[in-house]
């Protein structure tokens, strides 16, 4: 049975609006209808009204003016023919007003809609990051870090994109096409079927074509997401790549995934080019054969005065009118594979959002009990871990520790000493029989207040960028300098934090990599002392010391244990001597109790893993 390594954090709230936005009861998730994944951004664009607006006003705006220029355009022939100077220069004045309106509201629109979907990604990340930390470690042994990272750069650029710019050129496209088609009916009437009659004809591609850009667009994403996930992996174990001489492999690798990603997006390409093609096709000899007819009401047809059926100012408008509307619905056949790529991006977002923890906290949390005892229990604990129902990590597992004791967790690989602590930070819930702090079941209590009560000290604990007095700080929200110092002392850690050349200030970089293991582990128990927990978990926290830091640790940790519930895992004798009690654990069940001597003296399994671990001090 391997045991996993790995941390949770609680679920958080964004507010009323964020909860809306992601409520998988109210919305579910449907794969494959076509634009139904980005209706989850709805709440986040009405999130900033006032951009909202103002971008779609001025988005009309400026469309009206492109509209309006064709009727300048119109009286300057018509005014030309009349040989009016005076009439001549308003029609130019008309041409020139609306292209100065034309200028500034394009300006507007484009910085309010992107504003708007800068805004709306911002939002959307921080969303998608906090409800990341907040899902159940299971969850991680489905979805790759690098996996989330993808969606959480590529697909979030693709959103902020289509927000801010990508369906604004298509609402602006539509408005432009709705205005010059009724512009055109309403100059020339007798070509209203025609009109009628073509709309239908080149939207109907865009709807036959829209469910298979979708399905080929996600591919794509996934398999995109697919090749972060392998880099992702080869970049976090750089060194042991090297070690191991298999730069070329893992490249090889990656290669493949990505030359995939491409075949995938080449369908995808293929698929909207043939879109775009079809729809020019259809535009133009739609709008040809509209243009012909308007070309024999000048120059053929009469009326019964002899007139022209429309005069050459109208029959330039119509042109005119006639180009905007094929060029709108050339874009739009380029912007709908746009909004079907949006759309699979935003489905593989609302992928994750949808991924409900299963621990967190109940409707109503039972409270904790007050003040703090550190009392912790197990009764009658089964648990297999997800995935393994068929394989128990802890069977029928009962223990109760005793405020203030100090209790070691000692066993073969296997036998079920990290899930005991897991199961009490509660990033698992037991299958059957309950866990508590205080006699509160863990499961009717807030996870967040129930963990405020321990610190923890894992074997590989992880530190982060910053500086060495932000990671001691992780421990403990408003801890003060002086709790910073007082904690590195008793780590052993003030003496080599201070030397270095910005002391605690100095930055160690990307997991403290600038440190040993010796000192990262220090580090690590100054951040779990500076919290000031009643219950403290050491997971093998000496385990990468030397002899002399060891010795120094150990005696910092006795002092840090008076008055706390410690329970220890560790193979080390100098940690098992030192505890009240020992716990012996093979295959999830404990097998054997007692002191350091009385179990030796049993002659059991204890004493058979001291002569192997520890050699000639067990004797």
């Amino acid at each position: 049975m391997n045991e996993q390594d790995t941390a949770g954090l609680g679920r958080p709230s964004l507010g009323a609006l964020m909860k809306e936005a992601f409520d998988s009861e109210a919305w579910g998730r449907e794969r494959r209808r076509d634009l139904r994944p980005l209706r989850r951004l709805i709440p986040f664009v009405a999130g900033h009204p006032v951009d909202a607006v103002l971008g779609s006003l001025f988005l009309l705006i400026s469309s009206g003016a492109v509209l309006a220029l064709t009727l300048g355009l119109r009286l300057v022939v018509d005014r030309m023919e009349l040989h009016s100077l005076h009439a001549l220069v308003r029609a130019f004045l008309w041409i020139g007003t609306g292209a100065a309106v034309l200028a500034v509201t394009t300006g507007l629109r484009l910085y309010f809609t992107q504003k708007l979907g800068e805004r709306v990604v911002v939002d959307l990340r921080k969303l998608v990051f906090r409800h990341v930390l907040g899902l159940d470690l299971a969850h991680f042994v489905r979805l790759r870090t690098g996996e989330v990272l993808s969606r959480m750069t590529t697909d979030m650029t693709i959103v902020e994109r289509t927000v801010g710019n990508v369906i604004p050129v298509a609402l602006r496209n539509l408005v432009t096409l709705t205005g010059a088609l009724t512009m055109m009916v309403v100059f020339s009437p007798n070509f209203t079927g025609l009109v009628l009659l073509l709309v239908p004809i080149l939207l109907t591609p865009l709807f036959l074509m829209g469910r298979r850009m979708q399905r080929l667009s996600v591919h794509a994403q996934d398999r995109f997401a697919q090749a972060i996930g392998y880099a992702g992996e080869g970049l976090e174990a750089l060194e042991t790549v090297q070690a191991f001489g298999q730069e070329d492999a893992m490249a090889g690798r990656f290669n493949r995934s990505v030359e995939g990603a491409f075949e995938a997006s080449l369908a995808q390409l293929r698929a909207r080019g043939l879109m775009s093609g079809l729809m020019i096709t259809l535009v133009f000899a739609g709008m040809l054969t509209l243009l012909f007819e308007c070309a024999l009401a000048v120059f053929i047809r009469r009326t019964a005065s002899g007139a022209p059926v429309m005069s050459g100012g109208v029959l330039l408008q119509l042109i005119v009118l006639a180009l905007f509307a094929a060029w709108a619905v050339r874009d739009l056949s380029e912007v709908w594979g746009e909004i079907q790529k949006a759309s699979g991006a935003a489905e593989r977002i609302v992928g994750i959002m949808d991924a409900m923890p299963t621990i967190s906290a109940p409707a109503r949390p039972q409270p904790m009990p007050d003040p703090p005892r550190g009392e912790v229990g197990f009764e009658s604990v089964s648990f297999a871990y997800p995935g393994r129902p068929d394989c128990l990590a802890l069977d029928d597992f009962s223990l109760i520790v005793r405020p203030g004791e100090r209790v070691a967790l000692v066993g073969p690989s296997g036998a079920g000493k990290s899930t005991v602590l897991r199961l009490l930070l509660r990033f698992y819930d037991p299958d059957r029989g309950v866990v508590s702090i205080d006699g509160a079941d863990l499961t009717k209590v807030d996870p967040r207040e129930a963990r405020a009560r321990m610190a923890l000290v894992a074997q590989e604990a992880p530190l982060f960028s910053g500086s060495a007095a932000e990671n001691i700080l992780f421990g403990r929200d408003g801890a003060s300098a002086q709790d910073v110092r007082d904690a590195a002392l008793a780590a052993q850690a003030e003496g080599f934090l201070a030397a270095l050349p910005q002391g605690f200030d100095t930055l160690i970089g990307e997991r403290a990599k600038t440190l040993s293991g010796g000192q990262r582990q220090r580090l690590a128990i100054a951040r779990a002392l500076v919290r000031r927990a009643p219950i403290l978990l050491l997971d093998e926290a000496t385990s990468a010391l030397d002899a002399e830091s060891e010795r120094l640790v150990q005696r910092a940790l006795h002092e840090a244990m008076v008055g706390r519930t410690t329970l220890v895992i560790a193979h080390r004798l100098a940690t098992v001597l030192e505890a009240d009690r020992i716990v012996v654990m093979d295959g999830g069940r404990v097998v054997e109790e007692g002191r350091h001597a009385s179990l030796l003296a049993q002659g059991g399994l204890y004493a058979r893993l001291a002569s192997l671990q520890f050699g000639l001090q067990a004797a």
